[in-house]
């Protein structure tokens, strides 16, 4: 399982013109599973995002967490994460998880990262999104779950 953490002011996810997740100051996650994925990659990128350490103090050292700052955080389901680009000009899918088992991961991982007490919204599983994202810093982590 894959994440691209992204620390931001601000971020809204619309679907058909509606929005379906917005949130202030906080993380975007944009969250990927490959085949071979199970729950308990879930619990450890869960539990990696809402403690890694990427908000400042008062010195501006990044010394905060998620859960420290009560930041709110946006969760992306995003298959394109495993995308295979190593051959040709058009991306390979195959190291994708199947859609039903990826969608049943990302709510146990939204669910978790509610459970840690910090406001979750979400996008729509499969659907296209416009995704707007105010990155803060820039500051943006890659993490994996192996």
């Amino acid at each position: 399982m894959r994440v691209v953490l992204q620390r931001v002011k601000e971020a809204k996810v619309t679907v058909e013109g509606e929005v379906v997740g917005q949130i202030q100051k906080g993380l975007v996650l944009l969250l990927g599973a490959r085949t071979g994925d199970v729950e308990e990659d879930v619990g450890y990128l869960s539990e990696k995002c809402v403690n890694l350490r990427i908000f400042e103090d008062q010195e501006q050292k990044m010394n905060l967490s998620a859960l420290d700052v009560k930041a709110e955080v946006l969760v992306i389901s995003q298959f394109t994460l495993y995308g295979n680009t190593s051959k040709g000009r058009r991306p390979s899918f195959t190291d994708s998880l199947e859609p039903q088992e990826a969608e049943r991961l990302y709510n146990i991982f939204i669910d978790r990262v509610e459970a840690a007490g910090l406001k979750t919204e979400s996008g729509v599983f499969g659907a296209k999104m416009l995704v707007e994202i105010h990155n803060w810093g820039p500051v943006t982590f890659i993490l994996e779950s192996r």
